[in-house]
């Protein structure tokens, strides 16, 4: 079926912007007018440029955005970077009237309630936010009540639904697509080592589907104690099991990635011959590094647009930026093109579900992305590959969906 024009919203960061890392009693407000505001694009047909400026800032009424992190207890350094990477965002596509303010969910339920209710009472036209599964499920009726959308920064997709968006990384387009370029690429039979948990069980479930759709035939699907410490046992059976595939899909990260695949190279299944495949939990430059990783596909973001963003993060706060940072910068920017685009529209701030769910979605720093019917994010993916010690991208990301299809 032939693609129609699609609309993108293209939220460009700029060369370099003057950026205040200070917040003012729980609210940061950008304060300065940006006379190189980021473009956001319109394209229909040929690319109409809708520019921030259009609208002097002066003519734009108050807008208050709500964001929803951990600023206090384990989680305070994420959920700080993730609030910078916010205030970055304010700079760049926000306006003199547009208002961020930050609540403390202190990483618990507790604290997400008592910070919804806090934001709704201080005038919160929509909220960013929380990021943890407890904090989203006891901040949702609050919003619901207050009728205020909400974008989460969570991965639980069980959540999403009403006035609740999930915007986390989840692992079904991921799985879509590293299943289909598998198959392009010659791999005909794949196996698959899951740890027993909401996301190995839901990563099999979508496997089991998309593998045979593709037309790989599946060897084996093994679970595991994902609590367990030794895993030698384990993986010694699936090999036996998983005799004949030419890839196997594991789908975690960090020590257990390494751990899994070395006892598959003891085990008689080298990376020289068995591809290894994962989720975006491999997206991860530490594992790049790794020997019996080496060759692994996965299907994450493009980590080109992101580049400037964690260079300019660096350079203004002195520190890395963490992965899910470049998730709060989206958010906030989405929140930014959406008031713009409403009042420029001869309306008010576009926060409705009509806006959220433009079909031809959104373009950021972690690449094009709209939202489901069921409110969950869907994202263009790039193919990754670790090769010589570094994440390689193999395969681009679409830079449109087929909204035909859709």
């Amino acid at each position: 079926m032939q693609k129609q024009n699609p609309l993108l919203i293209l939220l460009i960061l700029t060369a370099s912007l003057a950026l205040s890392a200070c917040a003012n009693q729980g609210q940061y407000q950008r304060r300065t007018t940006n006379q190189n505001a980021t473009t956001a694009q319109q394209t229909v047909g040929q690319t109409q440029t809708l520019s921030p400026t259009n609208i002097p800032d002066q003519n734009l009424p108050p807008i208050k955005i709500a964001i929803l992190l951990p600023l206090s207890g384990p989680n305070a350094a994420l959920g700080d970077a993730m609030l910078k990477s916010a205030q970055m965002a304010l700079f760049d596509v926000g306006h003199t009237n547009m208002e961020l303010i930050p609540r403390d969910t202190k990483g618990t339920p507790e604290g997400a309630s008592a910070a919804a209710s806090s934001a709704v009472n201080a005038g919160a036209q929509m909220i960013l936010g929380p990021l943890f599964a407890g904090s989203v499920r006891a901040a949702k009726p609050i919003a619901e009540n207050a009728r205020i959308n909400m974008i989460a920064f969570s991965t639980d997709w069980k959540l999403a639904g009403g006035n609740t968006y999930i915007m986390g990384f989840l692992p079904f387009d991921q799985i879509e697509r590293i299943t289909a370029f598998s198959a392009q690429r010659g791999i005909k039979s794949v196996a698959m080592l899951a740890p027993a948990s909401d996301y190995g069980i839901a990563v099999s479930g979508s496997f089991n589907a998309n593998a045979p759709r593709n037309g790989l035939r599946i060897v084996a699907n093994q679970s595991f104690d994902p609590n367990t410490s030794n895993l030698s046992t384990t993986v010694k059976n699936f090999t036996a099991a998983a005799n004949g595939a030419q890839a196997v899909l594991i789908p975690v990260g960090g020590q257990q990635a390494r751990d899994i695949s070395n006892l598959l190279t003891l085990n008689g299944m080298p990376p020289t011959s068995i591809r290894r495949l994962g989720t975006g939990l491999m997206d991860d430059d530490a594992l790049a590094t790794e020997r019996n990783l080496d060759g692994t596909w996965f299907a994450a973001p493009a980590p080109q647009s992101r580049r400037a963003f964690e260079q300019r993060y660096a350079s203004t706060y002195g520190e890395k930026a963490p992965r899910l940072a470049s998730l709060a910068f989206d958010a906030t920017a989405l929140a930014a093109v959406l008031a713009r685009q409403g009042y420029q529209n001869g309306g008010r701030a576009a926060f409705d579900r009509n806006a959220i769910m433009n079909p031809n979605g959104f373009s950021g720093l972690d690449g094009i992305f709209r939202f489901r019917s069921n409110n969950t994010a869907e994202r263009g993916l790039s193919v990754l590959e670790y090769k010589n010690n570094q994440i390689t991208v193999i395969d681009p990301a679409p830079t449109a969906f087929n909204t035909a299809t859709n």
